[in-house]
């Protein structure tokens, strides 16, 4: 459960950086909760193609965190806030980041 919640968080920052298709296949698997065969069916390509691009979709959001750190530099400034200002305002700025 945590690499999932992990993967999530990968997500919203880098999932930009992917194709529409991708971001369907990840949303539907790890969102929608749904499995290979049925986002296979959805789309009408084959499971093992929807694996394969699972696969690349969490080798990239992985890549990207370790270069650039997003993720990681999200939760510091967060922990740094935290306590030091008021509620609301530290909630802006998780909206912002």
């Amino acid at each position: 459960m945590d690499k999932v919640i992990y993967l999530n968080d990968l997500y919203d920052c880098y999932k930009e950086l992917f194709t529409d298709k991708q971001r369907m296949y990840f949303e539907d698997y790890y969102f929608n909760n749904l499995s290979l065969s049925e986002i296979a069916e959805n789309y009408k390509v084959s499971r093992n193609a929807v694996h394969n691009q699972l696969k690349i979709i969490v080798d990239k959001l992985e890549e990207f965190e370790c270069k650039l750190q997003l993720l990681n530099k999200k939760k510091m400034i967060i922990k740094i806030l935290d306590g030091k200002i008021k509620d609301d305002l530290l909630e802006n700025i998780k909206g912002l980041l």
